[in-house]
């Protein structure tokens, strides 16, 4: 599938640095440079550390495929998270006004790969800059730094979808994959958010929900509403 692989290439060159300056230090312990137990004392520390940062990042890191469900009209999540939020709201900038919002947060425990909601065609990416606030509150979509990507349903032609990507108060980086004019399914790799995090998904008011808050979402997989 389309996108694969790229969250474990992020995974490397997050683990490079670390791992580049524990080999240095082994090194310099080994030849003798510097021959003195609490040095020798800081380097295992070091690398205890380091064994325990390299296995939360590659648990962090891992890309599960998602089994995208079949039929016309779904919109599965985008984010693996907890539904916390469930209105109405405005959105002009890619919905074009009032619109139905779905929210969910990503917790550090959550697989932080995202997928695309609907199969359709990428019609607009936007990065915003902005601030990194704790993303367990839904309202942090207004001020935080985040990537809106719009999408034109297929099974709707006409109807469009949004996700919000918003980074939080541990998320730094959204790494958006696809661009704009792009054709992509359903349920196919679309980004990655380092960290903890929060997905927002716009639908038309005419979408009928079908999750509750409350519900735990499989990216990819979990249909949460239907196109109308």
């Amino acid at each position: 599938m389309k996108h694969s692989g790229k969250a474990a290439l992020a995974r490397r060159r997050i683990l490079l640095w670390p791992t580049a300056l524990l080999i240095l230090l082994f090194f310099i312990k080994d030849i003798g440079k510097i021959n003195h137990a609490s040095f020798s004392n800081f380097v295992f520390g070091l690398f205890f550390v380091w064994v325990l940062f390299t296995a939360f990042t590659f648990y962090f890191f891992r890309d599960p495929e998602a089994r995208v469900p079949s039929g016309v009209n779904l919109v599965v999540s985008p984010g693996h998270g907890k539904v916390d939020a469930i209105d109405e709201t405005d959105e002009p900038v890619f919905m074009g006004g009032r619109c139905k919002r779905i929210s969910m947060f990503l917790s550090v425990f959550n697989v932080h790969v995202q997928n695309t909601p609907v199969a359709g065609q990428v019609k607009y990416v936007k990065h915003t800059s902005g601030k990194f606030l704790n993303a367990m509150a839904a309202e942090s979509a207004a001020e935080n730094e985040n990537v809106l990507i719009g999408f034109d349903s297929a099974d709707r032609p006409g109807q469009r979808v949004g996700a919000r990507l918003i980074a939080g108060l541990i998320a730094r980086r959204i790494i958006p994959w696809v661009t704009e004019g792009e054709t992509v399914a359903r349920g196919e790799r679309m980004s990655l958010i380092q960290f903890g995090s929060r997905v927002d998904v716009y639908l038309p008011l005419s979408a009928k929900i079908q999750v509750k808050l409350g519900d735990e979402t499989v990216g990819g997989e979990t249909v949460i509403a239907t196109l109308e």
